[in-house]
């Protein structure tokens, strides 16, 4: 089995890129930033947030339970990110009547971090217009492994995040690869999987770079906190070797001077026993929660690392759960 084929099962829950969405474009930018010390593995637990209930494991995975997801992710805000990178697990086919991450944050929790956050980049694939239409179709093609086992709302509901977000005074950008960016992809063949997620981790990171130096040199920006919106591989703070090359997360975190906060969004019906989820540091304590019946209508938040959170929504309603 090649490199790209032992990825899919994983890219079709946490990796794809969508057309189209709202865009303009900055000047380019990289990150130039002295790396952030990393920290402590040894620090003493934190206090158990105001209004929440701890649920940490035997095993030192600490854990809250929030009364609602916006609870949860006003306690994650108050991290102060200059960079709030925010990965989701995407809705999969036969899902689409649990409401997905997609849309409970866009009802949810971007109403609370509109005031604070200057732009979003999301990531939606959006082609040149000028690039070879046989070319475009090439990169479709290579997705389809991927894509074909997802919801197919997916791409509308990353289209409505970019509409809702610039209603909110939040800029919405999407990913725009070049046309030899695309041939790349296009010639890559059993590799074009792989060599489009490395093009989505440097195009958003460079992307959230020059708006981040944008707004550092306007002394008069109001808001200052960009988001990053993508799937839940990108934004690792502490990627697998297998999934370093995708991962912005140590980048964006050096860049930013250690105000970088990754938060994964998860609709906790899309959570299966398989490989996939079973390699993530909190899937013990969740599977345990699950045998065990507790208190689904809560916001479980787990601290996975320094500034590395998972939210999990609180159970979806019955009507909601496929059958």
């Amino acid at each position: 089995m090649n490199r790209a084929s032992s990825l899919l099962a994983l890219l079709a829950v946490a990796a794809c890129s969508r057309t189209p969405a709202p865009a303009g474009e900055p000047g380019a930018a990289k990150p130039d930033a002295d790396p952030a010390p990393v920290a402590s593995g040894n620090a003493p637990p934190p206090p158990t947030p105001a209004g929440a209930t701890d649920c940490s494991t035997p095993s030192g995975l600490t854990c809250w339970r929030f009364d609602t997801p916006e609870a949860a992710f006003k306690h994650v805000l108050a991290t102060d990110p200059l960079i709030l990178a925010i990965g989701e697990a995407h809705a999969q086919k036969g899902s689409e009547k649990l409401a997905s991450s997609t849309k409970r944050f866009m009802d949810s929790l971007l109403p609370i971090v509109a005031p604070k956050a200057s732009d979003i980049v999301v990531e939606l694939w959006i082609p040149d217009p000028t690039c070879k239409k046989e070319t475009v179709r090439a990169v479709a093609s290579a997705q389809k492994p991927v894509v074909e086992a997802q919801a197919e709302t997916n791409q509308n509901e990353y289209v409505t995040l970019g509409v809702k977000a610039k209603a909110a005074g939040v800029t919405p950008w999407p990913l725009r690869p070049t046309c030899d960016e695309l041939a790349t992809v296009a010639d890559a063949g059993a590799d074009a999987v792989i060599t489009m997620l490395g093009y989505v981790k440097k195009l958003t990171q460079d992307k959230v770079v020059q708006l981040v130096n944008r707004n550092r040199a306007d002394a008069a920006a109001g808001k200052t906190m960009v988001v990053a919106y993508n799937g839940a591989l990108h934004n690792d703070l502490m990627p697998s070797a297998q999934m370093k090359d995708y991962s912005f997360g140590p980048e964006l975190e050096r860049f930013a001077g250690g105000r970088y906060t990754e938060l994964d969004i998860i609709v906790p019906e899309y959570v299966k026993k398989n490989p996939s989820w079973e390699r993530l540091a909190w899937y013990p304590a969740f599977e345990a929660d699950r045998a065990a019946s507790k208190d689904t209508t809560k916001t479980t938040l787990y601290l996975v690392g320094d500034k590395s959170y998972t939210l999990v929504f609180p159970a979806s309603p019955p009507s909601e759960k496929p059958h």
